[in-house]
């Protein structure tokens, strides 16, 4: 595997490295590397202006806005992204529905939606996980019966991440009741969340922030028109889609970010002059770089509906190194983490008060996506043959 830039990729990346550092706004930028809460605001704007010059969805088919990359210019495109802390384009739209509706939709289902999806001029959400379907995925009880030329939705989805903002929910509902195989009976349906008998409650999570929802369906009827695919191959497409949502769940370009703060305050207040506290570091630096070259083999493997299973080992590592990153920070900080959200009335510094949260949401990421138990469930068996 060639791990030199050519001159032509080193050009690629220098100008989106420009592109990046002038094009979007630098406050933005600064709001993302302190690891505060970015707003509905913040996204829109960074992702419109991303998609205005073509950078919004390059993963995509070229007839919908992607770009003809290669896969290190895809890499290299999402790396520099991350490395100058600009908010990715929303992944429900970009990575999860988008990719979805463009490689098993129907052409009217693409004209439809593929537009407005590219340019955030819907807002979707992912209605995946229920109460007692959650790594277990398939399990999950919402039904769609067909009714004439509707769909009548009942159940519940949990956990939907930035609900509060979105104009539509792209979901998995079961079709048939029936089906001998829980997998099978599945359908990939997409919701307008201003249908009647759509409820949203949020969910305060245990860092006090709110950016997850229920979402309860009381006899919802959806046209059967927007039905992706075919009816009863939802478990399909959703795996598709999952293959895409882990790729990105490594986030090796924030991470990197991440431990080059945590060495320079711990350089500041001494702590790096503890020889187990920079082995520790040195091992964090070291597994995201191999992280990152494995990153690079899995990029183009995702095609034609088969999800490339070496994404399993992205969202494994990705999520273990970037929980390491905020264990680090919260060392750093020490007793200045406790005051959270006192701010200006105490001594503390802002970034440490905010490590302590940050370091809680991040629980998330070894269960969203694929709890990490299934990822070695996947890895074991599809890529090891055990």
């Amino acid at each position: 595997m060639q791990l030199a830039l050519t001159p032509e990729e080193a050009a690629f990346r220098d100008e989106l490295r420009t592109f990046y550092a002038t094009e979007i706004p630098a406050e933005i930028r600064a709001r993302s590397r302190a690891g505060t809460e970015i707003s509905k605001d913040d996204i829109v704007t960074t992702h419109k202006i991303l998609n205005d010059h073509g950078l919004a969805v390059p993963s995509w088919p070229v007839e919908w806005g992607g770009k003809d990359w290669t896969p290190t210019q895809h890499q290299i495109w999402l790396d520099e992204m991350q490395l100058a802390c600009v908010p990715e384009p929303l992944n429900f739209n970009a990575k999860m529905v988008g990719p979805v509706i463009a490689e098993f939709g129907s052409q009217a289902v693409k004209e439809r939606f593929l537009p407005p999806t590219a340019a955030l001029d819907i807002w979707w959400c992912q209605g995946f996980s229920e109460p007692e379907a959650g790594s277990d995925l398939a399990s999950l009880r919402t039904t769609a019966l067909r009714d004439g030329d509707s769909y009548v939705v009942n159940g519940q989805k949990t956990w939907t991440t930035l609900g509060q903002y979105a104009d539509w929910i792209f979901c998995l509902v079961r079709t048939d009741p029936n089906a001998p195989k829980k997998q099978a009976g599945i359908s990939f349906l997409l919701i307008d969340l201003d249908t009647p008998g759509i409820t949203m409650r949020p969910i305060k999570l245990v860092d006090g922030s709110v950016e997850v929802n229920e979402v309860f369906f009381e006899d919802v009827r959806v046209p059967a028109e927007n039905l992706v695919g075919e009816e009863n191959q939802g478990w399909s497409y959703a795996k598709f889609l999952l293959g895409n949502e882990r790729t990105g769940i490594a986030q090796v370009g924030r991470t990197k970010v991440k431990l080059a703060e945590v060495k320079e305050r711990a350089k500041a207040n001494g702590l790096l002059e503890d020889p187990l506290f920079a082995a520790r570091l040195a091992e964090a630096e070291n597994d995201v770089l191999a992280l990152e070259l494995t990153q690079m083999r899995v990029a183009s493997g995702s095609k034609g509906g088969k999800p490339n299973p070496a994404s399993s080992v992205l969202k494994l590592r990705g999520s273990q190194l970037q929980q390491l990153a905020t264990e680090l920070m919260m060392e750093v900080a020490g007793p200045d983490i406790l005051p959270f959200p006192n701010g200006a009335e105490i001594a503390s510094p802002d970034w440490a008060q905010h490590s302590a949260p940050r370091y809680l949401n991040y629980r998330k990421t070894s269960i969203y996506g694929g709890s990490n138990e299934v990822q070695r469930t996947i890895i074991s068996s599809t890529i090891l043959g055990l």
